[in-house]
């Protein structure tokens, strides 16, 4: 039997590693013949777009490589599958493509709507008796899977934000003048990563000194009122805000373009502008607004040594379930403990993660609504332990390229 394996939606530094994972496992099989990659997620099952990872990854450079490399190595996508039920022929298509190659187990690497995506094809696989097993492998830098207790991808991100904020605090303190720094983190519902921003604190740090999160309602006025009292004490003020926090449409106009993706999420960013307008208007003092984008993601140079390791370990425990027989699941870690950190890593329904959102802990943000709690910085600070030893070239860190382009399909 030959599998495949697959990545989507957005880019974090331990996708690869999980990739890496599934692959490394399989490997200790003879049933299993070759791994496949599908090419641009999903879309690689409908385009019969693949490549084999057995040709691809051929020495341990390779692997080490690949391990130290953000975003996806086999590219991605946000295609929304119809109902299982529909009548749709792209599903006798992927059927059609998986068969030509001998694939009976499909792993999905993603987040909420790619569990979606692996609920229906184990739908529409056991609905025509189709023997061909779907596990989905968590990741998100948002951390909003229900169910596991943290997502690959989470730790390194918090580890880049906390960081970047310290560095932040350090060029704002250099000066007498009084300055307020709003730093805008992704989240589009959830806070998680806004909040790990706090984890600063055991280190000793006083910044960010305001932190606000989707899950409590957003008050302009009342951001303008901690920011004055905060600088009473604090003349440069360090504040961390989700992209997702709701400002009214007049306060969010120019900044925000209201398109949606494919699932119907908006695109957000544009929140730190619009803060800093408002600070500027009713402040006065200096102020400038950093949106981390894209570099909290892909920051791989700053990755958390146990979010990769737990990244690969997650991918094999797949390819394990999947021979068990098991199908349309994801893998999820249970936390045992804090101190010392253990996880075990076991399975759930995917219907249980696709399409739902685990919100940050309401009780873990303090009254006022302003900052967040000690169990946040407990929660946090065991997921970005550890430094990545890595390869580097003219001073610059490696990163794994295919040999050849990915053959892109035209569609």
């Amino acid at each position: 039997m030959n599998i495949a394996v697959a990545q989507s939606g957005g880019p974090t530094c331990a996708i690869n590693a999980s990739l890496l994972g599934v692959f490394r496992h399989a490997t200790k099989y003879e049933d299993i013949e070759t791994v496949y990659g599908a090419v641009n997620g999903v879309e690689g099952l409908i385009y019969n777009n693949f490549v084999s990872l057995n040709d691809i990854i051929q020495s341990d450079d390779d692997v080490e490589l690949i391990r130290q490399t953000p975003s996806t190595v086999l590219g991605s996508c946000r295609y929304k599958l119809p109902a299982p039920d529909s009548g749709d022929a792209v599903y006798e298509t992927i059927v059609a493509t998986l068969r030509a190659r001998d694939i009976r187990a499909f792993f999905y690497i993603g987040g909420n709507d790619s569990m979606d995506t692996v609920m229906k094809l184990d739908r529409y696989f056991e609905a025509n008796n189709i023997d061909i097993k779907v596990i989905g492998i968590p990741k998100t830098i948002d951390n909003d899977l229900p169910v596991t207790d943290h997502t690959p991808g989470f730790g390194s991100a918090a580890k880049y934000i906390a960081t970047s904020i310290q560095e932040i605090t350090r060029d704002s303190s250099v000066y007498s003048v009084e300055s307020v720094t709003i730093v805008e983190i992704m989240g589009r519902d959830t806070g998680w990563l806004t909040a790990a921003s706090a984890v600063l604190r055991a280190n000793g740090e006083v910044a960010p000194h305001l932190i606000y999160l989707p899950e409590r309602p957003f008050s302009v006025k009342q951001f303008v009122e901690d920011c004055r009292r905060v600088q009473a004490t604090y003349p440069a003020v360090i504040v961390a805000v989700s992209e997702g926090i709701e400002l009214s449409p007049d306060e969010a106009e120019g900044f925000q373009s209201g398109k949606n993706d494919a699932f119907g999420h908006k695109y957000l960013a544009g929140v730190g502008k619009a803060l800093e307008k408002v600070v500027t208007r009713e402040i006065g003092c200096k102020v400038r607004s950093i949106e981390l984008n894209v570099m909290q993601r892909c920051a791989s140079h700053l990755s958390s040594k146990r979010d990769i390791t737990e990244a690969e370990r997650i991918g094999g425990a797949a390819v394990k379930a999947a021979l068990n027989g098991e199908s349309g699941k994801m893998m999820v870690f249970q936390r045992i403990s804090d101190r010392p950190y253990n996880v075990r890593i076991v399975s759930v329904e995917a219907e249980k993660v696709a399409n739902h959102v685990k919100y940050f802990p309401t009780e873990w943000i303090n009254e006022a609504g302003n900052d967040v709690t000690e169990d946040a910085i407990r929660y946090t600070l065991p997921l970005i332990q550890g430094e990545q030893n890595f390869r580097m070239k003219n001073g610059i860190p490696q990163h794994y390229v295919l040999p050849e382009a990915l053959p892109r399909p035209k569609k």
